[in-house]
């Protein structure tokens, strides 16, 4: 046997014995459901791929043993250059340059009322085993339970926050913006909207939406805006990332991104874009030339006068009313705040201010025995913030500038600095809203009626 014919033959036992070669699985991660405008009918399904694939789709079926055809799936894809960005490392944060994130959705819009949903997304080469659930809203008032928090990220407070929440078993969870912190810092007052300044890694995003799945899979999760997600490398006024990743109702107006109303039972749920209307950081400082408040008063207006609504909840990242550091915002105290007092909003939603507080019922700027009640919820995960001073006193930034206006007040009811949830249970008339820290110990209970 010649020497080139012993080495053919040992090419081929090579061959032959090697273990075969795995296809590439290409797994999807992430998933992260919402609510369209009526949650009876309406939830939207949505993932991310690493690597782009083809043929994406959902099947989903009521009995699980039992899964309808693949539903195609609408691919969003954002690039992203390793140039201007910062990631954790000192190292670049990912592989090559660009780097690329596809993000998978699918609206579901004539699904059956109070009826659970089980689901599967997959792409031609590759079906997800892990099967999620939903569940749509019912058509009458049965009595449900949500959740809130802001200013999340990823990590080991966020991880456990999430857990908490999962255990009040939610019909629907409020994430109150500045949600990855993949701009994690700048130079002053250039933490979003800066793209010139602003420190950012994209793969943050990657580590958020993994980190949530096992919560945001089963749970629709509603955003709202915060600074941090003005991403301004995907769009001029920075929610170009935001549209990519996620699909709220959105239907404001045509191209409103992050404003948005929608009804559950007999709630009436409005998503604000405080950046609107934010002094200190003004990349996007009324960017909608007066648009969002004139849409506001006509949706009040319209849930106000629909006697099937008991409670209006607003909920947005910026603090119209608070003691924490962040500051609070004058424009929405000036604007915002005589249209809720115009409609009865019964609570508002923030975070921003990385701490719990709550409000007596305030109207016209002051404490009254009738009025909307303010609750900051930014303890979400992230670094906690201070409350501004021992004596509560509101601060309220001048344009672009850490310079601000301090006042005190005597509103601030309850004050907690750590990390916690709100939880909502809303029944016919009532409302009650809890506060339980990490462990979930009860830091604070009020109960709103009608």
């Amino acid at each position: 046997m010649t020497d080139t014919t012993r080495r053919s033959l040992f090419k081929v036992l090579a061959a032959a014995t090697a273990p075969a070669e795995k296809p590439q699985k290409n797994r999807p991660v992430g998933r992260h459901l919402a609510f369209g405008a009526d949650p009876s009918k309406q939830v939207v399904i949505s993932w991310q791929q690493l690597e782009k694939v083809n043929g994406p789709y959902v099947r989903i079926a009521t009995d699980k043993s039992n899964f309808g055809p693949p539903i195609s799936a609408e691919l969003r894809t954002l690039k992203s250059e390793i140039k201007w960005q910062e990631g954790d490392h000192s190292f670049p944060p990912h592989g090559p340059d660009p780097m690329y994130q596809h993000y998978l959705h699918v609206k579901l819009d004539d699904l059956t009322p109070n009826t659970t949903y089980f689901y599967v997304v997959g792409h031609q080469d590759y079906e997800q085993t892990d099967v999620a659930t939903f569940r749509t809203a019912p058509t009458t008032n049965t009595g449900f339970t949500f959740t809130a928090f802001g200013d999340q990220g990823y990590g080991y407070n966020a991880r456990k926050l999430n857990s908490l929440a999962k255990d009040q078993n939610p019909a629907f969870h409020l994430a109150l913006g500045n949600l990855s912190y993949a701009i994690h810092g700048g130079t002053k007052n250039a933490e979003g909207g800066h793209p010139d300044t602003d420190k950012y890694d994209a793969a943050r995003w990657n580590s958020l939406f993994a980190q949530n799945e096992p919560l945001a899979a089963n749970t629709p999760w509603m955003i709202t805006l915060g600074n941090r997600e003005m991403e301004e490398w995907y769009s001029p006024n920075g929610y170009g990332g935001a549209k990519a990743r996620f699909t709220m109702p959105d239907n404001a107006w045509s191209g409103s991104t992050g404003i948005y109303a929608w009804r559950y039972q007999n709630v009436g749920l409005i998503s604000l874009d405080g950046n609107d209307i934010c002094n200190r950081n003004a990349a996007n400082l009324d960017y909608t030339k007066g648009k969002q408040l004139t849409w506001l008063n006509r949706q009040l207006a319209d849930f106000r006068g629909d006697p099937k609504i008991d409670f209006i909840v607003v909920y947005l990242h910026h603090s119209t009313y608070s003691t924490g550091e962040g500051g609070a915002e004058s424009i929405a105290q000036q604007k915002w705040a005589p249209v809720f007092d115009k409609y009865q909003v019964d609570l508002v939603l923030s975070a921003h201010n990385r701490v719990y507080e709550r409000t007596d019922p305030i109207k016209a700027g002051k404490p009254a025995t009738k009025g909307t009640t303010y609750i900051t919820a930014g303890g979400g995960g992230q670094a906690l913030d201070k409350f501004y001073k021992d004596v509560p006193t509101m601060r309220c930034f001048k344009k672009n500038s850490d310079k601000s206006t301090d006042t005190k007040v005597t509103w601030s009811r309850m004050r907690y600095r750590g990390y916690g949830i709100t939880v909502v249970d809303v029944a016919a008339k009532t409302m009650k809203i809890r506060a339980l820290d990490e462990d979930g110990g009860l830091i604070d209970e009020i109960t709103l009626q009608r």
